[in-house]
């Protein structure tokens, strides 16, 4: 009875074990197949529905991308109106095209929609100075690099970007940032190559771990147009401002140096600076960087489906995939670890307010200065401080994540800048009260974004019937032109 016991229970272990092996080769098999090549992927291909047919799982994930459902306290993935959130900035970027129109970023599948959309390049197809760059094309579409390679990256900076509207029509995507060879992660973008060399650096020394963020940093960054480049004339030349580092500090020295502003300020008269969105300089100097964590590890967090693991390309805020984002660190309760995140986010918000008002204030303050007949000398070192002190403001408010990525870098940051115009009104009141101006100076309605609009002089009405023109008439037949040239260019099946 025994032998027969012990003979069962063999059998049993025995095709159990059986069991687990096949499984495991089957496994294996379909993970060798998951990703067999159908097409060829030849040279720098835009179209994300090419890529698809090789790697379908990434390719449905990103397709997500569009989905603008998803609300945090304080961010969103659909549209929201920064400006009618917070109406001051309309005079902190009086003069400058943000003063316009300003949303918060959506999904990448928008990217070249929402250039496309947005107030603050006008109608591009207008004739005069103020014509948008092609430059403004580079981090919203892989057809840029293709471009680059067809033409020329200086070429391509010396365009308009009305000039190349029906090139550049396939959103952020696959091209951007991986090698259609190898699949490996790769810079696709000049500009950062050469940020690196500027700080005597070597991207290609450059880890996957950090890979994972750095291909992140070929847009994610402050940047701006240099139109002085030496053997570049001609060219808006995208330019990293990291030759002096990367800190908040160390850019403002460099733009200080190179005396370089992105517009004269018509209220204040400053010599302003616009930060873009450095999310990967402030990102460094969070404790998440010092622990190694990329940027992938939080924003693309890997997945399994049908037994596979793959990379989220579901690009979007950790917070709506808190299990695969943080669980992987992280053993809190969902409600209490996002309870954290708001906090932090909360406490760098309230400050950056209020010093967002402090600075819309001086600018309007110095308005009456000038009015009242304030000299250069005067307002010299005022002007200085509030170049700095919105510089400070902007480096933190721009970069969306700033209050969680480096919530005690962004509040050092903003610390500072407080300090700074604190000095600056002080300065202000005494040059006013040496011009006979002893009381508060009359303010507009700081908390309307129309009433400031109207105060700086935007025609908005204006503004909005040129854009509707654009998208009706212009919009439609660059896509119509871009899709007939994309439809002949063939693509090439694998043969088995």
């Amino acid at each position: 009875m025994k032998n027969w016991i012990l003979f069962i229970l063999t059998a049993v272990i025995v095709f159990l074990l059986a069991m687990l092996a096949y499984t495991i080769m089957d496994r294996k098999t379909e993970a060798r197949f998951a990703y067999q090549a159908k097409v060829a992927i030849e040279g720098i291909e835009p179209r994300d529905s090419i890529w698809g047919l090789n790697y379908p799982r990434q390719y449905q994930s990103y397709q997500k991308t569009i989905d603008t459902t998803f609300q945090s306290k304080y961010n969103t993935s659909g549209f929201k109106d920064a400006l009618a959130e917070n109406s001051d900035m309309v005079v902190l970027w009086a003069g400058y095209a943000f003063s316009k129109g300003y949303n918060q970023p959506r999904g990448h599948a928008h990217a070249v929609n929402d250039v496309l959309a947005s107030i603050r390049i006008g109608a591009p197809m207008e004739a005069g100075e103020g014509v948008m760059p092609s430059t403004c094309w580079t981090c919203k579409s892989p057809d840029v690099p293709r471009l680059m390679s067809e033409m020329g990256v200086t070429e391509f900076y010396s365009k308009k970007l009305s000039d190349l509207g029906s090139q550049v029509i396939n959103p952020i995507g696959c091209a951007d940032c991986h090698n259609p060879e190898t699949m490996n992660l790769t810079i696709t973008r000049p500009a950062l190559v050469e940020a690196f060399e500027n700080m005597g650096r070597d991207i290609n020394e450059a880890s996957h771990q950090e890979m994972r963020s750095l291909v992140c940093a070929q847009c994610h960054v402050e940047y701006y147009f240099d139109k002085t480049k030496p053997g570049k004339e001609g060219a808006q030349y995208l330019t990293f401002p990291w030759h002096d580092g990367t800190t908040v500090e160390d850019i403002e020295a460099y733009f200080d140096k190179i005396d370089f502003a992105d517009w004269i300020h018509p209220l204040s008269r400053a010599r302003m600076l616009k930060a873009q969105h450095p999310d990967w300089e402030l990102y460094q100097l969070g404790v998440h960087a010092k622990r190694g964590v990329s940027c992938a590890d939080c924003h693309m967090p890997y997945r399994t489906e049908g037994g596979q693991k793959f990379t989220d390309h579901h690009i979007g805020s950790p917070l709506s995939n808190v299990e695969n984002s943080c669980f992987v660190c992280h053993r809190e309760k969902v409600s209490d670890l996002v309870s954290d995140v708001y906090e932090r986010q909360g406490k760098v918000k309230e400050s950056t307010n209020k010093l967002q008002r402090q600075i819309a204030m001086a600018h309007l303050e110095a308005e009456k200065a000038w009015e009242l007949g304030a000299t250069e000398a005067q307002m010299k070192n005022i002007l200085t401080g509030l170049r700095h002190a919105q510089w400070r403001w902007d480096f933190v408010a721009a970069s969306h994540g700033a209050g969680f990525h480096a919530p005690l870098e962004s509040s050092r940051i903003i610390s500072s800048g407080s300090s700074i115009i604190q000095e600056v009104r002080i300065d202000l009141a005494r040059v006013l009260a040496s011009l006979g101006h002893n009381r508060p100076v009359d303010m507009p309605n700081l908390d309307s974004k129309e009433a400031l609009q109207t105060y700086i002089g935007v025609d908005i009405e204006k503004e909005r019937s040129q854009k509707v023109n654009f998208l009706e008439q212009v919009v439609p037949r660059w896509l119509q032109e871009g899709k007939a040239r994309e439809a002949q260019k063939p693509v090439r099946l694998i043969s088995r």
